[in-house]
């Protein structure tokens, strides 16, 4: 009988042995297949069953959660969600995450190990962390001046703090609000499917996923590549332009909208905005230096994130000299988003060097306490610092008594050009209109802000469209919200 008794005992350790070798290999050797198997939405159940953290602008949430008391618990929720779209993005239980609730899920879903200051003791409670705070950098009055001046209209803005590249505002019209997809209904999948097909593509991030040619804006970058070359060294010398000028090697004339730009100095064709002159000016400096200079202001970097990718803006570097002549004047292959112009308008305002932009201030846990950020990103210098002062004298004028006198604040030094970009097969459609600018309140240091703008207003007469008459009224309004006045 005692020999049957151990026979039993060992099988039951035999079965017991098979068990925990079965067990290990099932939690172990195949945890990672069985987590990825789609049918497997236990990491999806968890991921919804505690409130996301929120994301931050000028001290209040623009986000928050609600409790759906399903499977998929809880459900994003948006305050002012058109408003902050361009920013936030899309937190969805189908379609997953865009920008801001993007870049950083690690933070507002609770995933990201710095959230824990115990992490070995959170794996072997099995406690969800809750989910920490992005604190943006954004202005609610210059988001909110951006959100009002694009009402109705098709363009985007971007506004920068100069000397610390902190994103101030950051809007792209038409919106939507992300709320309608956060869920996993019938309403969230209707919203999808309508707003994806939208003709005027309100989820496109036209401020920094969409490229234009930035037309005329872009004269600041030539003039700068002029002035640092040493071909211009006076604003007040003639240019010796011809107008109509010739594009090299071609028989194609390249006119101006006004009179007064045969041999303009630097000066008065800034000002009034004389392609021919400009278009010379590229020639003159070379390809080599007109390409050098345009990647110190950041066209042709893939790299930039704040912290959600941005699209590069380009300037062709295999031009002849005819295209090199239109490029130079923001047309032919050269594009740009409405942020990468405000960097260039940035650098103007900070004596020739660029920060690298941001839109994340710091991350916090749920209780306040910083995770991460805080300091200014790295610089570079992009053009002399002289150049810089004589570029915003120009950008001064344009202002003053220019095509830019819709942007001038009382009591402020504004700088700024107009650009009308044209586009489409010959030229037929309806130009955009730019305006690039910084401003800077009289008992201030340095400037405070940088701002650009473009309307794309397929709607307008073609004639009625320039970027001093609908792009600078709504820099205007983003300076005065940044200055207070």
């Amino acid at each position: 009988m005692t020999r049957y008794i151990r026979h039993a005992c060992a099988f039951c350790v035999l079965l017991l042995v098979a068990l925990l070798v079965n067990a290990a290999r099932v939690q172990v050797v195949q945890s990672g297949s069985y987590a990825a198997n789609p049918a497997n939405r236990r990491a999806t159940i968890a991921l919804y069953q505690q409130p996301r953290g929120d994301i931050v602008v000028g001290g209040r949430p623009v986000t928050g959660s609600v409790d759906t008391g399903e499977q998929l618990r809880w459900e994003r929720t948006y305050r002012d969600g058109p408003l902050y779209a361009a920013v936030t993005g899309f937190a969805s239980q189908l379609y997953g995450t865009a920008y801001l609730e993007h870049a950083e899920d690690g933070i507002l879903s609770g995933t990201d190990p710095s959230l824990s200051p115990l992490p070995l003791w959170q794996d072997m409670t099995r406690r969800p962390t809750r989910g920490g705070n992005v604190v943006t950098t954004l202005n609610r009055a210059a988001q909110e001046a951006a959100y009002r001046g694009l009402a109705g209209r098709k363009g985007a803005v971007a506004a920068i703090e100069p000397a610390t590249g902190r994103v101030l505002a950051l809007v792209s019209a038409p919106s939507y609000d992300p709320g309608e997809l956060s869920g996993n209904s019938e309403a969230a999948s209707s919203a999808w499917a309508r707003l994806n097909h939208d003709p005027e593509k309100p989820m496109l991030n036209r401020a920094v996923q969409q490229t234009y040619p930035p037309g005329s804006t872009f004269k600041v970058v030539t003039a700068a590549a002029a002035l640092d070359a040493g071909v211009v060294r006076d604003l007040d010398a003639s240019t010796h332009s011809p107008d109509p000028y010739r594009l090299p090697g071609t028989r194609t004339r390249l006119t101006n909208e006004g009179d007064g730009c045969r041999d303009a100095s630097l000066r008065q064709a800034f000002a009034w905005s004389c392609n021919t002159v400009f278009a010379k000016l590229g020639v003159d400096v070379g390809a080599a230096d007109m390409t050098a200079t345009a990647q110190a202001f950041g066209f042709n970097d893939t790299r930039l994130r704040i912290p959600f990718a941005v699209s590069p803006s380009t300037f062709d570097t295999r031009v002849d000299r005819a295209q090199l002549a239109l490029s130079s004047i923001g047309q032919y292959n050269t594009r740009a988003t409405p942020l990468q112009m405000a960097m260039v308008a940035a650098a103007v305002a900070d004596g020739g060097r660029l920060r690298t932009p941001y839109l994340v201030e710091r991350t916090t846990r749920h209780g306040g306490e910083t995770i991460a950020g805080g300091g200014m990103r790295p610089d570079r210098q992009v053009m002399r610092p002289s150049t810089a002062d004589l570029l915003k004298e120009l950008m001064t004028d344009v202002v003053r008594k220019g095509t830019g006198t819709n942007a001038a604040i009382p009591g402020a030094v504004v700088g700024g050009k107009t650009g009308t970009a044209q586009h489409g097969i010959g030229n037929s459609g309806v130009p955009y209109a730019w305006f690039v600018s910084w401003a800077q309140a009289e008992n201030d240091p340095q400037p405070k802000v940088a701002v650009a703008v473009v309307v794309e207003d397929a709607s307008a007469d073609r004639g009625e469209i320039s970027g001093g008459g609908d792009a600078a009224p709504i820099a205007r309004d983003v300076m005065r919200a940044v200055l207070g006045r």
